[in-house]
């Protein structure tokens, strides 16, 4: 087994880096979960997601993944045999559809090339076609992590307004939120789905939901079976300051300690850095030679870059070769994509030197793997960065 020295590079599209100040968040001693500071730790949590989802709605917490918060999602606003729309747009909308699936829904997914995000044409057909308004549900990733493609989620709020087609609007922003821009509010989103490891910065453990008053108005003749995911059970408990069972404690503190991180910095210069992350890395790899797998511009993720290898050659032994001669972990293909692209996350707790880093990485890593690819990606993300701050 070799040594190897220095810190880990984990540029996986999550769970991401945790910075030191959570870390040391994390560790403080547990309180008492029933007593008057918890009840303040709270108020303040709930607050504090509000302004980052810019809502004024409920928001409710889960000790979960966020497989769970998509869980609860389903479960509070549908109905065993309600048909809900959904959209192949990459591996985890096809988890999520599985999930609603297995839960006993009727799911409309329209199949997709897993290079581009949902089509806001397509959402306005599909709804005129249902004269009778039998679709509950339309159900969107935002930021789909194995592709690094964004859907269009404000323009396809406005096909639903055009048919004036009253389902729910859920969208799951678990890779996008306090990534790049998200309005749960100004853009009627009914139920937002998130989670905790990685534009929050925490490790994995917290699952959320943001509900939409027309949401929990579903919720209270929906009739999925729910116990543990009862958003009525939490708002109830929530409004004194507590919880129907026991919180992950130092969890939420860590959950603290990254709010107030992103207060400090500002959501708009939160997206900024982002946004000069993905167009930097992009630019690395199409100097390389080799080609993005989102297609689509106005689409292109600014947490994360998929990148295509040129056939016959395995990306899967180009990541085991970076982490064993650097230290540096990359994501790897999911579903279709698998053996076919590598995922570098560019998200969190993120600067430029790290990205500069990270991508000089690949860089050596191609060259060694005898990848065919043009030197010089790295510096041609570090011209663009060095010239936009």
């Amino acid at each position: 087994m070799s040594i190897q020295r220095g810190r880990h590079f984990l540029q996986i599209p999550g769970p991401t880096n945790v910075p030191d100040r959570i870390l040391r968040a994390l560790s403080r001693p547990t309180i008492d979960h029933r007593g008057p500071e918890f009840a303040r730790l709270t108020g303040e949590l709930l607050a504090g997601l509000q302004n980052v989802c810019k809502t004024s709605g409920k928001i409710v917490i889960y000790p979960s993944s966020g497989t769970g918060a998509w869980e609860a999602a389903v479960v509070n606003a549908l109905s065993a045999g309600d048909k809900v729309l959904m959209f192949e747009t990459g591996h985890f909308a096809t988890m999520w559809r599985n999930v609603a699936a297995r839960l006993g829904l009727e799911v409309d997914f329209i199949p997709g090339d897993w290079r581009h995000g949902v089509d806001p044409a397509t959402v306005e057909a599909k709804l005129r076609e249902d004269r009778e308004r039998a679709i509950k549900a339309i159900m969107v990733v935002h930021n789909e992590t194995s592709t690094g493609v964004v859907s269009r989620v404000a323009e396809v709020r406005k096909a639903i307004d055009r048919v004036k087609h009253p389902a729910l609007f859920m969208v799951d922003t678990i890779s996008s939120l306090a990534l790049t821009e998200y309005q749960h509010d100004a853009w009627g989103i009914d139920v937002t789905v998130g989670s905790s490891q990685k534009g929050l910065m925490l490790p994995p453990g917290l699952g959320f939901n943001v509900v939409s008053e027309k949401a929990l108005a579903a919720s209270k003749t929906a009739r999925l079976p729910r116990s543990y995911w009862d958003w009525e059970a939490m708002i109830k408990v929530n409004q004194t300051g507590f919880f129907p069972y026991t919180p992950p404690t130092n969890l939420f503190f860590g959950l603290q300690e990254a709010l107030q991180m992103i207060l400090e910095e500002g959501l708009e210069k939160i997206f900024a850095r982002h946004n000069r992350f993905g167009e930097a890395t992009r630019r690395a790899v199409r100097a390389w030679g080799l080609e993005v797998n989102c297609l689509n511009p106005e689409e292109y993720s600014n947490s994360v870059t998929a990148v295509q290898v040129p056939q016959g050659h395995d990306p899967d032994a180009l990541r085991k070769l970076i982490l064993e001669k650097f230290n540096l972990s990359l994501g790897n293909g999911l579903g279709k994509l698998q053996g076919k692209v590598f995922r570098i996350g560019h998200m969190g707790d993120f600067n430029e030197l790290m990205l500069a880093a990270t991508l000089g990485g690949v860089e050596m890593g191609l060259a060694l793997a005898g990848v065919p690819f043009k030197k010089g990606g790295t510096q041609a993300a570090i011209d663009y960065l060095a010239g936009n701050e």
